[in-house]
């Protein structure tokens, strides 16, 4: 058993990184020989989806399968024939990162056929998601975050599955809030948070990684 767990936030070790490895070690206790490996966006350099068509052209060699030659290619290789993917990424101008909807394009873009009767067979695996931002639950209803992500949502569970997701709310940001302008914010109301809070977004995030280990095993 392979799976894998997207990080499309820049920090390696921060908010987004520490859950999706929680969200990995649930998987682990389900599955304890299985490879469970993060990937970071963010190490190497990679571009989106180049609209080449060729995996969609008629008898071609890449039909089904992105034909773009980068670093991002023999690791998407692997991901596509993953028994469960956890996608995770930062919350930047209401959306994921933009390195994480490069790699969503890629990801998705060569099963997604134009056509009524034609189909690309691939590895249907179970997906999650973790969102982590800046704004509270309440704010990020009123924003329009869970209509927007629940949109693109509907596009994954089109071509794979329906994904589970987590929400984190108001993430601890920086390690001092005083060398940033950032007064919007209330840095010991933040650290509460990150002390009481973040833990049960953790025990979360592992829940959320036993949950697509389970799904696996059903599907397998």
């Amino acid at each position: 058993m392979k799976f894998f767990a997207i990080n499309g936030s820049p920090r390696r070790n921060c908010n987004t990184a520490q859950l999706l490895d929680k969200s990995l070690e649930g998987v682990k206790s389900v599955f304890p020989e299985a490879t469970a490996e993060r990937i970071d966006l963010y190490d190497f350099p990679f571009h989106g989806c180049r609209s080449c068509f060729a995996c969609k052209r008629i008898n071609g060699k890449h039909y089904g399968k992105c034909a773009q030659k980068d670093n991002l290619q023999p690791i998407l290789d692997e991901i596509v024939q993953a028994d469960g993917v956890i996608l995770g990424s930062p919350i930047y101008f209401s959306d994921v990162t933009g390195n994480m909807r490069c790699f969503l394009e890629r990801f998705m873009f060569p099963f997604a056929v134009y056509s009524k009767t034609e189909v690309v067979n691939h590895k249907k695996m179970p997906l999650a998601y973790i969102y982590a931002m800046n704004a509270s639950e309440e704010s990020s209803y009123q924003i329009g975050y869970h209509d927007l992500h629940d949109h693109f949502e509907m596009g994954l569970s089109m071509i794979f599955t329906k994904p589970e997701h987590l929400y984190v709310y108001e993430t601890y940001q920086f390690k001092n809030y005083s060398k940033y302008v950032s007064d919007v914010f209330d840095e010991k109301e933040r650290k509460q948070i990150r002390k009481t809070r973040f833990p049960k977004d953790l025990e979360s995030a592992f829940e959320l990684g036993k949950k697509i280990a389970i799904q696996a095993k059903q599907h397998g």
